[in-house]
């Protein structure tokens, strides 16, 4: 049973083009098109995706499916479709394993927030992610990062009611999850001077993961602060964190985590730094400005007589 699909004009056919290891995998996303009662304009190996999408008109959402891909091949691939996709205003979904991560993330660069990415992804997550792309589909222009990530946020909305639909139709898939966005408004320091260890944040984020330990999982999951907490922690021992490592510290699915590290990036809090020695990995930290907030908390905190939690 195909869910009805609707554009900004009306019911539509949304069109893909598909690239996997071999030319008959990325069966998760072929299904995932049947049930929007999508198309697929075509489909490619992985190697030779991004040369066959050079020399095409392509299709207007581009789905590369990472399974079974090394580190280098993944990142080369993505690397030279994103390029492929931002000139030609094209949407891309990237569904990839955790161990693929760091390489992916490497090659998007700053672009990270104008691609979909799905970490393993179950079916409700493929049914979402391909309706926001084929409704963004063929909206020419340029790509902003923070633009797209917001107009992706409010679509996320209208998406929710497919992959509700989907779950109900599968064994209990996940549907989409939304982080809201209001705007931060940084507070002047606290004149309390406070000293916060990396020992301490540690045990602040084991206390944490007794919560889901002994009442379940689910139920607290706040991963912006627990990344927000892991950063600052790594940053008094003088440790650099890869982006696969701050999802894992997230405590939440793959997808979301590397959602939130994408909006903690566009609000300014979250830095990417390549790495020097393997250009298939990026390390994140925190910039000026959240280390300026965190203390500035810290002290608010100290002054109230409150703790870290």
């Amino acid at each position: 049973m195909a869910l009805p699909f609707y554009h900004a004009g009306g019911p539509a056919t949304p069109a893909f083009a598909l690239a996997s290891l071999n030319g008959t995998g990325a069966l998760d996303a072929r299904e995932a098109i049947a049930l929007l009662g999508g198309t697929i304009a075509a489909h490619h190996p992985l190697a030779e995706a991004p040369g066959a999408l050079a020399r095409s008109d392509g299709a207007p959402a581009i789905v590369l499916d990472l399974a079974g891909a090394d580190d280098a091949l993944a990142h080369d691939v993505v690397a030279a479709v994103d390029s492929l996709a931002a000139a030609r205003a094209w949407r891309l979904v990237v569904a990839f394993s955790i161990a693929q991560i760091d390489p992916v993330v490497a090659a998007l660069g700053e672009e990270a927030g104008a691609v979909q990415l799905l970490c393993e992804p179950d079916r409700a997550e493929w049914i979402g992610a391909l309706a926001v792309a084929a409704a963004h589909a063929g909206g020419g222009g340029v790509r902003s990062p923070e633009r797209d990530s917001e107009r992706l946020a409010r679509l996320s909305a209208e998406v929710a009611r497919i992959a509700a639909l989907l779950a109900q139709l599968s064994d209990g898939g996940v549907g989409l999850d939304r982080a809201e966005e209001p705007r931060l408004a940084f507070h002047p320091a606290s004149t309390a001077a406070v000293t916060v260890t990396a020992a301490q944040l540690r045990a602040v984020l084991r206390a944490r993961r007794l919560r889901d330990r002994f009442l379940g999982k689910g139920l607290f999951e706040d991963p912006a602060w627990d990344m927000l907490l892991d950063l600052y922690a790594s940053r008094l021992e003088g440790r650099r964190v890869s982006v696969s490592s701050l999802c894992i510290a997230a405590a939440v699915a793959p997808t979301t985590a590397l959602r939130w590290i994408t909006r903690l990036t566009e609000r300014r809090l979250l830095a990417r730094t390549p790495d020097p020695g393997d250009r298939r990995r990026v390390f994140v930290g925190l910039t000026d400005e959240a280390v300026r907030a965190l203390q500035a908390y810290l002290g608010a905190l100290a002054e109230a007589g409150l703790p870290l939690a």
